[in-house]
């Protein structure tokens, strides 16, 4: 967890001090109470319940994280939801679950890397980790080095990520870096139950293969919109390299629940 206290941002037990925020709540309202709201691997998450100046009651949900890897990770997700604003508004307020499909596709489609490149103009963060940090080398300083580990990372990248991905750009192909959400999977997404709309947030985006977005959350891939690269023969191997690298991440991050370790 990136979260060490702050002092004015403890919820529940009868507080109602949190200066630090109070300039961003409505003018004139009064803190009627603070609680711990929801969960959070890597931050302290609370409500604020207030009175409006007309004694309305209203609430308020807020997650903090603490030094400068807090900073980091909400700037990182602050970056990706705004760059993905800007090119497909509809995505971070779905109107139908079944059209995720069709709007993904239409982010990858109608993103443009600002320098033609893949990557992002700044690191951004699955959990508390950069995702420019490689996930192997994450695995291998929480556990030490493993002589099996090390026998199948050479062979992963001596032959098993030449042999998918070097086709992409083969005969004259290219791949275009595509905007991605980055960390699609269900605990990604909700619905607002004041309206019933879907949508989806946490991301940690950058301009990447199209392909790589499935990776992590299959059932977002719906082929009829997404359209498998050349070689398409290649397509479901793709994706298990891609899940690969998720899997790596993840259970690198969560080194205490065993059942992540075999993925």
């Amino acid at each position: 967890m990136n979260y060490n206290g702050t002092g004015d941002l403890e919820f529940g037990e009868d507080n109602t001090n949190v200066d630090s925020v109070t300039t961003e709540l409505p003018e004139g309202c009064k803190i009627a109470s603070t609680s711990p709201h929801g969960i959070s691997f890597w931050a302290s998450t609370g409500r604020i319940d207030v009175l409006l100046r007309d004694g309305t009651p209203q609430s308020f949900f807020i997650k903090v994280l603490s030094n400068d890897t807090g900073r980091n990770m909400v700037r990182s997700e602050f970056e990706s939801m705004r760059a993905i604003q800007r090119v497909l508004p509809e995505l971070n307020t779905m109107p139908d679950p079944d059209t995720l499909g069709s709007l993904l596709a239409a982010l990858h489609s109608k993103s443009t890397s600002p320098n033609g490149k893949f990557g992002f103009h700044i690191p951004t963060h699955a959990g508390n980790v950069s995702h420019m940090r490689y996930a192997l080398d994450l695995e291998i300083e929480k556990i030490g080095p493993e002589e099996e580990l090390e026998v199948l990372s050479q062979a992963l990248f001596d032959k098993v990520i030449p042999r998918l991905l070097r086709l992409l750009e083969s005969d004259g192909r290219r791949v275009k870096p595509s905007l991605v959400h980055g960390d699609l999977w269900y605990a990604n997404s909700g619905v607002d139950k004041t309206n019933g709309r879907n949508f989806v947030f946490d991301a940690c985006s950058f301009y990447a293969h199209n392909e790589y977005e499935f990776g992590q959350w299959r059932l977002a891939c719906n082929k009829k919109f997404a359209e498998a690269s050349a070689p398409k023969e290649d397509f479901e191997g793709r994706l298990d390299l891609y899940r690969l690298r998720f899997g790596t991440h993840v259970s690198a991050l969560f080194m205490d629940r065993k059942h992540l370790r075999p993925q």
